[in-house]
């Protein structure tokens, strides 16, 4: 007897946290994006390059698009604790690669502006999505990849209690002509408790 799948269920969802509100990314946001993300650095280690404000329009309508598609659930980060109706927009990051009938998914295309780098946002950030991910969506599998020579990245990943599974060698070519090496990690669902009680030992 064939056995009956359910799959995911994904749709666009606002996550609040202490500090931190993750809302579904729309074209409103562009403008905020391109005051604080047309940097440099923040592209170093991304394959597709955001230079200008009609870059960074370009990039959140891929982004849609790839909802429309069901491949991604793109956000805004938005600081704002639980009190306060906005705050200022302070980057991105995005589900993406979503499979539903495999419960898999990639949390990544994730920057946030240099004002707010090494501050809680990067990691509430990535503890609304997991904590949405496991314990909402039911997803089986988590995926998170990096740039083999982004060692903050890869660091930062490892320390939060994801396992590296491999490098896929060769695997991208940038828009500098860059060939890049991917390192893909993932957290699955029996590893989930620990590594929520690690993110909220870092959030301490």
């Amino acid at each position: 007897m064939m056995m009956t799948i359910s799959p995911m269920q994904v749709a666009p969802v606002t996550l609040q946290g202490p500090s931190l509100r993750l809302e579904p990314l729309s074209l409103a946001h562009v403008d905020a994006l391109s005051t604080i993300g047309l940097v440099p650095e923040l592209w170093r280690w991304v394959p597709s390059q955001v230079r200008t404000a009609a870059d960074m329009r370009a990039y959140v309508e891929s982004a849609l698009k790839d909802q429309a598609s069901g491949l991604a659930l793109p956000f805004a980060l938005v600081l704002a604790g639980p009190d306060q109706a906005s705050g200022p927009v302070v980057g991105s990051s995005r589900f993406g690669n979503i499979s539903l009938r495999d419960r898999r998914l990639e949390i990544g295309w994730t920057w946030v502006a240099p004002a707010w780098q090494r501050s809680c946002v990067n990691t509430e950030a990535k503890t609304l999505l997991l904590t949405h991910a496991f314990e909402t969506l039911g997803a089986h599998r988590v995926e998170l990849k990096t740039d083999f020579l982004n060692d903050k990245s890869r660091a930062a990943i490892a320390r939060i209690g994801a396992t590296q599974e491999g490098i896929f060698r060769r695997h991208i070519v940038t828009d500098t002509g860059r060939v890049r090496d991917t390192v893909y990690f993932s957290i699955i669902d029996s590893e989930w408790p620990a590594v929520k009680v690690r993110l909220q030992e870092l959030q301490r």
